[in-house]
């Protein structure tokens, strides 16, 4: 309690945190506005019909990853995921595509280009997605979710006026909540707007998991081999999730803060009748650089196809067997998925961490790795390394990613309920708030205060 107490020691950070959770505050009440002239009350009865189909987890899992509400057709249902395809473009571009090579290169003032160039391609991708879920939730299936007295002439107001530029003026408000977090608050705006969207969902998921629709305590909790739907489970069941739910956070800790430590020494200098260096040290590398950004990329990138097999589904026979087999619990679905992170990881973490230049830097402090000489076999040498430790990284993501999907096919619990308590949904939040707590640390200890997770 002290070192907590510690934090409010600090007009800096204690700043920080507040506005932090303003802007947070900000964003679930836009969570809860509504899209004008959507008869919410009648969007209400479709989406509970809908619970459980493979319409209503493809939308579950959108706002998991988004941040959004399409559930309820809110000013920013669309969440932040169209920001984050526009950066998984240009992240894909910038690592073939000369010009944006270049600027990356160059440093911070790159960076704020390409940001900037992401900010603009964020606006038609807001407009083709707000475009296309309002068409899905207006025509799906006959729904007529027009406000009464809208009827006449609706599609082509609402299409163009209302609701896409609604939907489109939400998300670049969400992005640019995201951004006077980055700037003005404290721990990455996007994942802080993504963990508090999942935080939000929790007790409506605690609510599914334990209660019947009276509000009471479900009987089949205590009863083993209780429960014979999605929505109603067993004791064993249930014990099956806390473990999940246990083995997912130790497991996240545990894999954040695992370290490769390579020995390095470093040089002797000789001045007058003293001995400098020498010493021995160790290059931490983590095994899991990418840390989430893996999951929610992957995650976000598998929308697409899937948000699109299911409206053909409805229309198409031929796109109904694709769209069962990219279901989340198909097997299509989750060899893409995996590979997906994979691809990811190593990808996030070639951005991230460049051997060849903490080569350099190990060579210009006069340290060296023993048995590698300066310069290119070390950089070959940490690229071998940050290899095989990244794979031990991508499976580890992997694993959490996919185990919820298959509890959930193999012992019928609800997606969203095994995703929340064992999955991806507890992984982004364990992961975004230990960066958190990392960042306050950071704060903590430049100004001689122990941290919250010091020993």
């Amino acid at each position: 309690m002290q070192r907590f107490l510690a934090i409010f020691k600090i007009p800096e950070l204690t700043r920080k945190i507040v506005i932090t959770l303003i802007l947070l505050s900000v964003y679930r009440i836009g969570y809860y506005i509504p899209v004008p002239f959507i008869n919410q009350e009648e969007l209400a009865r479709k989406m509970e019909s809908a619970q459980g189909t493979g319409f209503g987890q493809v939308l579950g899992f959108v706002a998991m990853f988004s941040g959004g509400n399409l559930s309820q057709s809110s000013i920013i249902a669309l969440g932040i995921m169209p920001y984050i395809s526009a950066s998984i473009i240009f992240q894909l571009l910038a690592s073939f595509y000369p010009p944006l090579e270049k600027l990356q290169k160059e440093g911070e003032s790159g960076r704020k280009k390409i940001n900037e160039y992401t900010r603009y391609a964020t606006v038609p991708i807001c407009l083709f997605q707000a475009g296309w879920v309002v068409k899905t939730l207006v025509e799906r299936d006959g729904w007529n979710l027009a406000t009464p007295g809208f009827d006449e002439g609706f599609n082509l107001w609402f299409y163009s006026i209302t609701a896409v530029i609604t939907m489109t003026a939400g998300t670049i408000f969400l992005m640019w909540l995201g951004e006077q977090i980055d700037e003005y608050g404290i721990g990455n705006g996007i994942s802080l707007i993504i963990m508090a969207g999942i935080v939000g969902r929790i007790p409506a998921a605690t609510r599914m998991l334990l209660l019947d629709s009276d509000g009471k305590l479900k009987e089949s909790l205590f009863v083993l081999g209780g429960g014979t739907s999605a929505s109603d489970i067993g004791f064993e069941k249930l014990l099956v999730l806390i473990l999940m739910f246990i083995a997912v956070v130790v497991g996240v800790i545990a894999m954040t803060k695992a370290q490769r430590r390579i020995p390095m020494q470093s040089a002797k200098h000789v001045r007058g009748r003293r001995v400098y260096g020498g010493t021995r040290n160790y290059l931490p590398l983590k095994v899991n650089t990418a840390n989430v950004m893996p999951v929610i990329f992957a995650g976000s990138l598998l929308m697409i196809p899937r948000m699109i097999l299911t409206s053909l589904a409805n229309h198409y026979t031929w796109a109904q067997g694709l769209a069962a087999a990219f279901q989340r619990e198909g097997w299509l679905y989750l060899v893409i998925y995996v590979a997906m992170i994979y691809f990811f990881c190593y990808f996030w973490t070639a951005i991230i961490f460049n051997p060849k230049e903490m080569a350099n830097n190990l060579k210009d402090h006069g340290s060296f790795i023993p048995g590698y000489r300066p310069g290119k076999s070390t950089a070959d040498y940490l690229e071998k390394v940050m290899m095989r430790i990244t794979y031990i990284g991508a499976a580890f993501l992997a694993v959490i990613a996919i185990i919820p999907n298959i509890i959930s096919s193999e012992m019928n619990i609800d997606p969203l309920i095994a995703g929340f308590y064992g999955g991806t949904g507890l992984l982004i939040v364990v992961s975004v708030a230990l960066d958190l707590v990392q960042k306050i640390n950071s704060h903590l200890v430049m100004r001689n205060y122990p941290g919250l997770t010091d020993d």
